[in-house]
């Protein structure tokens, strides 16, 4: 709780603010802030590095230039992550390549045990699979309420349909996600 009021619940209010009247400074601690909460989100999303920095540097300037316009109806992140999904699917719809199915595996460390650190390798492969084969809209939906967890009305206003469409939208996910799941855990044993 400084000065600025960075760590009080209104911080990014008063960050938004700060932008909208050309504060730099304000504007790095807000894009260091949503950085890595928009690469994970993106990450499932696209599986392109560079999309992923595409989008969150499009999505940032959108931040900048309109940032006067955030009328606080809703939450920062909200809107942010709603600038951040329209600009995502705009760009998926945009590619040519195929997306990767299996995304760069993150480096073993030392100390981890080679039968636990494998085990967790399958099931985070079969998770993105499985994740990778929802349409968009179940796949976003359901990244942001069990990675970001975001409320349906959040997630609502980012992917701008009726809260009752973010539960539909939901449910199929999940049921999806379970049936792949076991196929695809049963197919690897």
């Amino acid at each position: 709780m400084d000065q600025q009021g960075y760590e009080r619940p209104d911080g990014e209010a008063n960050l938004v603010g700060r932008i909208a009247a050309g504060d730099r400074h304000a504007f790095e601690i807000l894009y260091r802030t949503y950085f890595p909460r928009l690469t994970r989100f993106l990450h499932r999303m696209t599986r392109s590095a560079t999309t992923i920095e595409e989008v969150v540097n499009d999505t940032m300037l959108v931040v900048w230039q309109r940032a006067a316009t955030f009328d606080g109806s809703c939450k920062l992140s909200t809107w942010v992550f709603a600038i951040a999904y329209r600009k995502a699917c705009k760009a998926l719809h945009r590619l040519d390549e195929p997306l990767d199915a299996f995304p760069d595996t993150c480096e073993g460390a030392a100390d981890c045990q080679p039968e636990w650190r494998f085990e967790q390798l399958r099931l985070g492969h079969a998770l993105d699979t499985a994740l990778a084969a929802l349409p968009l809209e179940q796949r976003a939906a359901f990244q942001l309420t069990f990675y970001h967890e975001m409320s349906y009305a959040e997630i609502a206003d980012i992917m701008e349909c009726p809260v009752n469409t973010v539960k539909t939208r939901l449910f199929h996910a999940r049921r999806r996600l379970a049936s792949q799941l076991g196929r695809q855990l049963e197919d690897r044993t």
